[in-house]
């Protein structure tokens, strides 16, 4: 799959697809539906199957202060979209001066002229244009007014209601991993670099892999049952603190992966932390000796969630 960003020119190879439109942050159940309906539509017409998105989130560029909310990297998207068979995914810059153009605007500049799209996939409450004054209903006139089609994709529900980027944070704030992956499809994940940290993991036998959590939404404090995919692709299950540290002055937040029955020097390398099942919140204990036993228990406890 070819990823075009930086409004970068779209190939003319991919001209005349049908682009799922969206934000597609984690890449959810409901997401999964529109993208898949254009995907489909695509191959049934022989025409490129894309994605068109947003970055940064238009709540990022205008609530700059809000706290970390993103359910995915850009990257990790890119992965997503390239594994579910989508040939390309044009990542548009969003702008105050995207932002301010009209629903017409838009759908001439970026549809017709810059993607030359053949139809277009949303979900049914998609909308576009200064101060979101366009939705599904204007995207499919202006569409017959340029030549191209524009199809809605009912919204997927479970059990507790629509699926939403806003549920799956909810959940996730709420330390309810497994409930975040059942709508994700799979585990919320935190990929990062590892960085040098303290080294008392490594002073009390328990060495970490340490990675600042970036715009990644915050899930519950606590300690996690993870498992760990390697720059090499091998996946190995682990025990990990996300949060403050309150054992450690001065307070850091860090995400802490001890990878257990693995050892290697992981610094500098990219990993992906999976979210499995929360464990318990952090907790302030007498001293090491009893930070070391509290970690032995954690990773029984692990052992036991990761367990098939």
């Amino acid at each position: 799959m070819e990823l075009i960003s930086r409004g970068a020119a779209l190939p003319s190879h991919l001209r005349g697809g049908i682009a799922a439109l969206g934000n597609f942050d984690g890449f959810h159940a409901g997401h999964q539906a529109v993208v898949g309906a254009a995907r489909d539509w695509a191959r049934k017409l022989g025409r490129p199957a894309l994605v068109a998105s947003f970055d940064p989130h238009p709540a990022r560029l205008f609530q700059p202060d809000l706290p970390p909310f993103a359910l995915s990297t850009i990257a990790q998207r890119a992965q997503w979209l390239d594994e579910f068979g989508m040939d390309g995914a044009v990542v548009m810059p969003f702008s105050r001066a995207l932002a301010a153009q009209s629903a017409a605007q838009f759908v001439d500049e970026w549809l017709f002229t810059r993607l030359g799209v053949a139809g277009v996939v949303t979900g049914g409450d998609f909308t576009f244009g200064k101060n979101r004054s366009g939705d599904v209903t204007e995207l499919a006139r202006l569409g017959l007014a340029n030549g191209f089609a524009a199809r809605v994709v009912d919204a997927v529900q479970d059990s507790a209601g629509i699926i939403s980027s806003t549920r799956i944070r909810a959940a996730l704030r709420a330390g309810q991993p497994g409930t975040a992956a059942q709508m994700l499809t799979r585990p919320f994940t935190i990929t990062g670099t590892v960085e040098h940290g303290a080294k008392l993991g490594r002073t009390l036998g328990f060495p970490t892999a340490n990675m600042v959590l970036g715009d990644h939404v915050r899930p519950a404090y606590g300690v996690y049952a993870v498992r760990v995919v390697l720059p090499d692709g091998r996946r190995v299950d682990g025990v990990a603190n996300l949060g403050i540290r309150p054992m450690i002055e001065p307070p850091l937040e860090l995400l802490e992966t001890w990878l257990m029955d693995w050892s290697g020097d992981l610094y500098g390398q990219h990993l992906a932390v999976e979210l499995i099942a929360y464990l318990r919140p952090e907790m302030k204990l007498p001293g090491l000796e009893a930070l070391k036993a509290q970690i032995a228990m954690d990773a029984d406890a692990a052992r036991a969630a990761l367990r098939p």
